[in-house]
């Protein structure tokens, strides 16, 4: 981890903190939520110790990047335009992008914008959905689960950061990081996201406390509201995507996702993986991974195995 480098990078109006680390091909890696850089601390040895420049950044919001002060400052077309700059900077012009959770969604958006600096992507946990043309992303969810589902609940600034400061930045970051029920995260008004302060949340073989440690530091400084931000511009992204409506995704894609993760598990997600859908609107699909017994945080749950995937995949192009 000592050998692993750490700059700041002027883009897009904003300063993202990076953690990079090789030579050879970049590969691109973007994080989700509650998350830093350093979910990709395995890829980022991996993938240098085998002819890679593995780039990591603290996407905005997050970290020791810069957290804008709008919540319209983190749609994914900000986002976007932070990584085009970011690949500039580099001085490259085509990258290998792997991304999770809210960073698969960056990654989705990067390759439907500009597919020409993307040579090939793997993304973990979270499908493309091509844009629906009536229907806003908040909405369908609200009519299916209800006001208590997790996405829901975060719409409103303030309130789920006043529900996580009731208890400790680490029990916050434990409660999300340790999810493992194959459903939807509903959490009840009443119940609130913090719950009791005196849970006793016991960590798994891939998380140790040191890890959550480092997380909390960084939160406690930086708060939640950049991660959750991105949540409350989810109608706006579909308002403002509606030139790439039905666009496929047209680069080298591999996918890969745990059979225990809350994703995998949305209703209709199984089907449309594996019955034709995903394929029709990701046209280069060439692989689906299904991890039996692994949960949402699936580079961090089997480090090993997710970065020979990768590996077994990008060394092809």
């Amino acid at each position: 981890m000592e050998s692993i480098v750490h700059r700041m990078v002027k883009v897009n109006g904003v300063t993202l903190h990076v953690a990079e680390k090789g030579e050879g091909p970049v590969v691109l890696l973007l994080h989700g939520f509650p998350e830093l850089w350093y979910s990709w601390r395995h890829q980022i040895l991996s993938l240098s110790g085998r002819g890679y420049r593995a780039v990591a950044p603290d996407l905005r919001g997050y970290g020791l990047s810069d957290c804008p002060p709008n919540v319209s400052d983190y749609s994914l077309f900000h986002v976007v335009g932070d990584l085009i700059a970011l690949v500039k900077s580099l001085g490259v012009h085509q990258v290998f992008v792997v991304g999770h959770d809210w960073g698969a969604m960056v990654a989705w958006h990067l390759c439907m914008i500009r597919p020409d600096l993307v040579k090939a992507l793997v993304n973990l946990s979270v499908v493309y959905q091509a844009r629906h043309p009536t229907k806003k992303p908040v909405d369908s969810i609200k009519a299916v689960f209800g006001e208590d589902h997790y996405i829901v609940r975060f719409q409103e600034p303030g309130v789920a950061e006043a529900e996580f400061s009731r208890i400790d930045t680490k029990l916050v970051l434990k409660k999300f990081l340790t999810y493992r029920k194959p459903k939807a995260l509903i959490v009840p008004k009443e119940k609130g996201f913090g719950g009791s302060p005196d849970t006793i949340i016991n960590l798994p073989s891939w998380l140790s406390e040191e890890d959550v440690a480092y997380y909390a530091t960084n939160f406690d400084k930086t708060g939640f509201t950049g991660g959750l931000n991105y949540y409350r511009c989810m109608n706006l992204n579909w308002e403002m995507s509606a030139a790439w409506t039905d666009e496929p995704i047209k680069v080298p894609v591999k996918f890969m996702v745990g059979d225990l993760d809350l994703t995998y598990h949305s209703p209709g997600v199984q089907d449309y993986i594996h019955k034709g859908g995903f394929s029709k609107n990701v046209p280069f699909l060439q692989e689906v991974v299904v991890m039996e017994g692994v949960g949402h945080f699936i580079n961090q749950e089997r480090p090993h195995e997710v970065s020979d995937h990768i590996y077994e995949f990008i060394k092809k192009f």
